[in-house]
């Protein structure tokens, strides 16, 4: 191909199993990534110059044809602005988890004194390293039980410069309570897995046979597990007028507000993301 949109009406007809707009989507990432051509160049058809290197853009085709994620195959995701290294080993961040991260910067942003900042079952790092970023006075903290995982999250903090401090724990290993003090935490944060698996025949092959199983499914018959794990944790770890954030199944908006109510939470509230849909749960010790 010698122009940027020759290029791109190719690669748009040779990927077949997404819809229109989404093949467009990954085209463009793929272009601006492998070749920094922009959506703008693409409009105005740049010519490519002989001596650019491109990959071979048959292999490509054939993982994108194999639901393999395109992000997967450039090694990437923005998040919040910043670009994260993923694997299959972590979850690709997701435009929702923006937002949960939003609500935290807009609620901490005039913070005079440091706020310690818990993020469980933190994969890439991405919601530890924005708050790190964006929240100067912020102590972060991001627990995982992956070792993978943890490493990924390691190496995006290190390469985009944030100061976070990762572990390896289980939220839901009884011990984990007695490994912190009481009270020690201002804010806990929680992406947790949250789809059942009987949730799992209406989803994208692109996410089951290429995310981590382990940061998406709970067992149909407890979908609160790691609600009720993170409530009763954050019960004894926070502060008083500290807050708890988790992003919840849109199917569980009142059982899930319920269980932060039932466990002394105040001011729980269930908020919706942008599509309209049942998000987020925040709550306060009080």
């Amino acid at each position: 191909m010698t122009s940027a949109r020759q290029l791109f009406d190719y690669l748009t007809t040779r990927i077949t199993n997404y819809p229109l707009k989404e093949k467009q989507a990954i085209v463009h990432m793929l272009l601006n990534h492998f070749l920094r051509i922009s959506n703008v160049d693409v409009l105005v058809d740049r010519p490519i110059a002989a001596d650019n290197l491109q990959p071979d853009w048959e292999d490509v085709i054939e993982r994108l044809n194999r639901n393999e994620p395109v992000q997967h195959i450039i090694g990437s995701e923005e998040f919040c602005g910043l670009k994260f290294t993923v694997s299959p080993s972590v979850l690709i961040p997701r435009p929702e988890t923006e937002e949960l991260v939003r609500l935290i910067t807009r609620d901490y942003a005039e913070a005079e004194e440091k706020v310690t900042i818990l993020d469980i079952g933190t994969g890439s790092g991405c919601i530890a390293i924005v708050l790190s970023r964006f929240l100067p006075n912020a102590e972060v903290h991001g627990w995982d039980v992956s070792e993978n995982a943890l490493k990924v999250a390691q190496e995006n903090a290190f390469r985009l410069m944030a100061n976070v401090t990762f572990d390896k724990k289980d939220i839901l290993d009884p011990g984990t309570n007695d490994a912190v003090p009481a009270g020690y935490f201002d804010c806990i944060v929680s992406n947790p897995p949250y789809v059942t698996y009987s949730e799992a025949e209406h989803m994208n092959p692109n996410v089951l046979r290429f995310e981590p199983h382990e940061a998406l499914f709970v067992e149909d018959q407890s979908p609160l597990l790691f609600y009720l794990a993170i409530a009763l944790f954050g019960k004894k770890t926070l502060k008083p007028g500290g807050r708890c954030y988790v992003e919840i199944n849109e199917h569980f908006g009142p059982e899930t507000t319920e269980v932060f109510v039932k466990h002394g939470y105040g001011q729980v509230s269930l908020l919706k993301d942008i599509h309209g849909k049942n998000r987020f749960v925040r709550a306060s010790i009080s």
